[in-house]
């Protein structure tokens, strides 16, 4: 079968500025040396154009997670532009076919079930979807948003202008343009790159599955570290519309952090969670699923699961008891019509239910667990 024809363009990017990062740069630094400055400048644009991609091309455009003011707007599209991935219309609606279709090697533009190398980048060097280039009927949305069409239709120049008279300028203040460009402009491009290019490769290979085994994605804390906060991808992937990706508080998600601050001073609104509910009983659905494979190895498997399977019943409900009486409480307290007396035998069913779900946690917990040890 032959080959899609090579994107001679994108090759020669690739290659050029893979050559000037690994080779050039590491000559320059022993022959020359970079000084504080422009190490300094080059880990700010590296934070800058990375989220950049991630708080914009990702969790504001292609997925519509919360809404952001026109200054953060433009801010983000330049910094996108800075990253060289496309621009944000056409970035957005190849993600959007990668969600609908993950996986699906003739479908998913990047499927990570066609290797490492090819969802890394591999995908970009081929015309692998040449018949569909400049499609863009899935973003009938971003073809409406001025700023994402005004970036579009001039992203030769935005990126040359942010990637070269950004970096050049920072440069010229500060006493050497060439060794500005070097660090700041094409290391740190390079850089940006590769992790960002992580979230459709390893992403997909290494980790957990703690809420959904239909598709390669992974959670995976250490990814998170070098993608800003993307590493928890097997949750993004069942949860799409949710802004943040790292639920928890300890879990590292900076672009969550930069979108929840914004929000404080009014450049973000409308920021779109998954309800808790949903989240628990996908997480329990696969701790069952993954116990049930245990079980089925046990010379008791049937008598084990029948167990399982009871435990598992009795959490599903006392949970789904717990959150409907927290949505009342919560929807009885926006329209302020809790009585006294009301309010008090409705808070202490609360607390009752809630005491109950997680004693039956604790005790689904206990019980895989013990599964485990069986094993």
């Amino acid at each position: 079968m032959n080959k899609p024809r090579l994107i001679v363009t994108n090759v020669l990017v690739f290659v050029v500025t893979g050559l000037i990062a690994f080779v050039g740069v590491p000559f320059w630094a022993f022959s020359y040396g970079f000084d504080t400055t422009e190490i300094i400048t080059t880990v700010v644009l590296f934070f800058v154009t990375g989220m950049s991609i991630t708080a914009g091309y990702h969790r504001l455009w292609a997925h519509k997670t919360y809404e952001a003011h026109p200054v953060v707007k433009v801010f983000l599209a330049i910094g996108g532009a800075m990253a060289l991935q496309n621009s944000i219309l056409h970035w957005s609606s190849d993600h959007r076919v990668h969600h609908r279709h993950v996986d699906v090697n003739d479908k998913d533009p990047y499927s990570a079930k066609k290797g490492f190398w090819f969802s890394h980048m591999g995908w970009m060097l081929r015309e692998y979807q040449a018949e569909s280039y400049g499609d863009y009927r899935n973003c009938k949305d971003l073809l409406k948003d001025k700023v994402v069409m005004w970036q579009h239709n001039h992203y030769l120049a935005i990126v040359l202008a942010a990637n070269f008279g950004i970096t050049a300028l920072l440069g010229w203040i500060n006493g050497d343009v060439l060794s500005m460009i070097l660090i700041a402009g094409v290391f740190r491009l390079v850089m940006v790159h590769h992790v960002t290019f992580f979230i459709n490769s390893l992403a997909h290979i290494w980790g957990s599955r703690p809420y959904t085994d239909t598709n390669t994605a992974r959670d995976n804390g250490v990814i998170a570290l070098f993608t800003f906060g993307e590493g928890y991808h097997n949750y993004h992937h069942i949860f799409e519309y949710d802004y943040r990706n790292g639920i928890k508080w300890y879990q590292y998600d900076p672009t969550k952090w930069l979108i929840k601050g914004l929000s404080y001073v009014g450049l973000t609104k409308n920021l779109r969670t998954c309800p808790e509910e949903r989240i628990e009983k996908a997480r329990l659905a696969m701790q069952l699923k993954y116990a049930s494979q245990k079980v089925s190895k046990l010379p008791n498997a049937e008598e084990v699961m029948q167990t399982l399977q009871h435990e598992y019943d009795v959490l599903m409900q006392k949970m789904t008891d717990y959150y409907t009486t927290r949505k009342r409480i919560m929807a009885l307290r926006k329209k302020h019509l809790l009585k006294s007396m009301e309010r008090l035998e409705l808070d202490f069913k609360y607390k009752e239910l809630k005491q109950s779900l997680l004693l039956q946690k604790e005790k689904w917990l206990k019980l895989s667990q013990m599964e485990f040890a069986f094993s």
